[in-house]
């Protein structure tokens, strides 16, 4: 429902999805029942059902919200137009800007793909979304610095980016950080040198 004045969802929407997004992401999507989403969110159970058909429904406008919230800084890093490698480097700074940030579960994603392990469900093909436009993110911006090889060298980024944000909730986020970090930086110059078969491959600066 939107409010017809300012063309913006409702208040009490906000409040359902704010409510679910702190929470689903807080403590797990399957532990946390409508009932508490209404009564945080101090909403009724009718208000809840005239914005969202039921909890799949609020599930998957949270993972939307968190796809947007990740799309935006990748779009505007590309957008400034620095060199691709510099591009990397910048998103995989927000990254561990992530890891090192209060309140920090993970991935939501990956957390989400470990409660819904059905490749039929609505949230599951919500996630794979999300990962594909990732993988394709990384894959064009890497292309840019040498196209051979760039598909590989992504899924390579994409394995240290899900490792990080796995470890990053158990162990040190800042040396975890690090590490991840170096980890990128090498990625990049393997990538720019080599055909990742472990021959050296023409100079990137050729």
């Amino acid at each position: 429902m939107r409010n017809a004045s300012a063309g913006r969802p409702s208040e009490a929407r906000s409040r359902l999805l704010d409510t679910a997004t702190r929470l689903f992401y807080g403590e797990g999507i399957r532990a946390v029942g409508i009932d508490r989403i209404v009564a945080e969110a101090q909403v009724t159970r009718a208000t809840l059902y005239r914005h969202f058909a039921g909890k799949e429904d609020l599930v998957l406008a949270y993972l939307s919200g968190v796809d947007r919230a990740m799309r935006s800084p990748a779009e505007e890093a590309i957008a400034a137009g620095l060199p691709a490698a510099d591009t990397v480097l910048a998103l995989s700074k927000g990254i561990a800007q992530a890891i090192q940030s209060p309140g920090f579960r993970g991935c939501a994603f990956l957390n989400a793909a470990a409660e819904y392990p059905d490749p039929e469900s609505p949230a599951r093909k919500a996630v794979l979304a999300h990962r594909e436009w990732f993988l394709e993110t990384i894959t064009g911006l890497l292309a840019e610095i040498r196209e051979s090889g760039a598909e590989p060298a992504a899924r390579h980024f994409v394995m240290l980016r899900d490792g990080a944000m796995a470890a990053g909730c158990l162990f040190d986020p800042a040396l975890i950080s690090e590490t991840f970090l170096h980890g990128v930086e090498r990625l990049l110059q393997l990538h720019a040198t080599s055909d990742h078969s472990g021959r050296p491959g023409p100079r990137a600066d050729v």
